[in-house]
C-alpha cells in the first residue's frame, strides 16, 4: 500500500513536472472523451424525444393502407370502411382520408401545399386542435369548406389575408371557405406528413375535386389491450371478402416505436464510433508523451533499478501516470460532453436526459486507454538496463 502511494506521489509530480506536455496530452483525451459523451447523449436525447413526441400522438391508433402490387389497383371503398367498427368492434373509429400536393401561388409568393380530403374522426385519431375557428365535422360533408395548418395560415397572412378564417382559399379553380386553422403539429409516425402546410376539406368534396381521389389510407384508434397481429388477421380477412380479394397493410404505432428505437440505437453507435476517431488521437497523444517522458527519465529509472526497485515498480509508475492522465482527461471529457448534450437539448427545446451509461462509458473508456496506451511505454522503461540508463 505505501508503494501505491509512493507511485501515485510521484506519477503526479511528474506530470505536474512536465505541466505543458501532460496539457497537450490531456487536451487531446478531453476531445476524445467529450466527443463520445455528447455524440451519445444527443443520440439518447433524439431518441427519447422522438419516442415521446409519438406516444403524444397515441400508441393506440394503426393504418390500414392497400396492398402493393395488384391490391393497390383495388381502391378501398366508402361503405366497406364505414362499416369496420360495426363488423370488429376491436376498432373503435376510422379515419379515411385522401391527399393530393402540390405547389400554391399567391401572387409570386409560393408554398408547397398539401390538399387532403378528411373525415371529423381524422381530427380525433390524430389529435389536432384548432387555435381559431372550428373543425370539420360531418354536416360539413359535400361542402367547400377546409381547416388550414399552422404554416399555410401564416403564409396567407403574409400574403394579403390578414385573417385567415372567413377568407377564402382558390386551389384547382374551387374556392373553398376557411372555417379554422389548426394549432401546430408534430408530424411523422403514423401521424400524416404536410398537416401544418396543409388543407383539410371534407373527403366527400375531395373526392370530387382533387385529382388523386382513390382513398389508400386509412387511419384506426384501437381499444385497449387490443391484440394487435390478432387484428391484423381479421382486418385483412375483412377487405379481402369486402373488396375484391384486397390486401391490406397494416402498421401499429408500436411497431414504428420499436423499429425507430433500433434505428436510434445504431444512430447512437455511429455517432459514439465517430467521436472514438478523436479519442484513438488522443490515445495516441498520450503513448507519446509517456514515451518521451521514459526517453527524459533514464537516468531517474537507472538510480531507481540500481537502488532495488524491480522492474514491476517502474511499469507500475508509468502505467499509474498514464491511466491518472486519462482520467482526469476523461473526467473533465466527461462534463465537457454533458454540457453539449445539455445546450443541445435547450437549444433544442427538449427534455435533457442524462445518459449514465455514457457516463460510465467515459470512465471505462478513459481507463482502458490508459493502460493500452501507458502499457507499451512502461514496458519499455522497466527493461532499461541500469547501466545503460545511468550512463545517460
Amino acid at each position: 500500500m505505501n508503494l501505491l502511494r509512493v507511485n501515485f506521489n510521484e506519477a503526479f509530480r511528474s506530470l505536474w513536472g512536465a505541466r505543458q506536455r501532460s496539457l497537450l496530452a490531456l487536451i487531446g483525451i478531453v476531445i476524445g472523451i467529450g466527443s463520445v459523451i455528447a455524440m451519445v447523449s444527443i443520440g439518447t436525447i433524439v431518441q427519447q424525444e422522438s419516442i415521446r413526441q409519438f406516444k403524444d400522438m397515441g400508441v393506440d391508433v394503426v393504418t390500414i393502407r392497400r396492398g402493393f402490387g395488384e391490391s393497390a389497383a383495388v381502391p378501398f371503398r366508402a361503405d366497406v370502411i364505414a362499416r369496420l367498427p360495426q363488423e370488429k368492434p376491436q376498432i373503435l373509429e376510422v379515419a379515411p382520408y385522401v391527399n393530393s400536393g402540390g405547389d400554391y401561388y399567391r401572387g409570386r409568393a409560393k408554398i408547397n401545399l398539401e390538399q387532403m380530403g378528411v373525415t371529423a374522426a381524422f381530427f380525433s385519431i390524430n389529435k389536432l386542435a384548432a387555435v381559431k375557428g372550428r373543425l370539420l365535422s360531418d354536416l360539413d360533408a359535400n361542402r367547400y369548406c377546409c381547416v388550414v395548418g399552422a404554416e399555410l395560415a401564416a403564409f396567407l397572412r403574409q400574403n394579403g389575408l390578414s385573417e385567415p378564417v372567413g377568407g377564402r382559399l382558390t386551389v384547382n379553380d374551387r374556392a373553398y371557405t376557411i372555417v379554422g386553422v389548426l394549432a401546430p403539429s408534430a408530424e411523422g409516425g403514423l401521424r400524416p406528413y404536410g398537416i401544418n402546410r396543409g388543407m383539410l376539406a371534407p373527403l366527400s368534396t375531395a373526392q370530387r375535386s382533387f385529382s388523386n381521389a382513390d382513398i389508400n389510407t386509412i387511419l384506426a384508434r384501437v381499444a385497449p389491450n387490443t391484440q394487435i397481429e390478432r387484428l391484423k388477421a381479421e382486418v385483412s380477412d375483412y377487405f379481402a371478402k369486402k373488396s375484391r380479394g384486397a390486401q391490406v397493410e397494416i402498421t401499429s404505432a408500436e411497431e414504428l416505436i420499436e423499429r425507430m428505437k433500433k434505428q436510434m440505437q445504431m444512430f447512437s453507435l455511429l455517432l459514439g464510433a465517430i467521436g472514438s476517431i478523436a479519442l484513438i488521437v488522443g490515445g495516441i497523444g498520450v503513448m507519446n508523451v509517456m514515451l518521451i517522458s521514459v526517453t527524459e527519465r533514464r537516468s531517474e529509472i537507472g538510480l531507481r533499478r540500481a537502488l532495488g526497485a524491480q522492474r514491476g515498480d517502474i511499469q507500475s509508475q508509468f502505467l499509474i501516470e498514464s491511466v491518472i492522465l486519462c482520467l482526469v482527461g476523461g473526467l473533465i471529457g466527461i462534463v465537457l460532453g454533458t454540457g453539449v448534450a445539455f445546450g443541445f437539448a435547450r437549444l433544442s427545446q427538449w427534455q435533457f436526459v442524462m445518459s449514465y451509461t455514457a457516463v460510465l462509458l467515459g470512465f471505462g473508456v478513459s481507463t482502458l486507454v490508459g493502460i493500452f496506451c501507458g502499457f507499451y511505454p512502461a514496458r519499455t522503461a522497466s527493461r532499461l538496463d541500469p547501466i545503460k540508463a545511468l550512463r545517460s
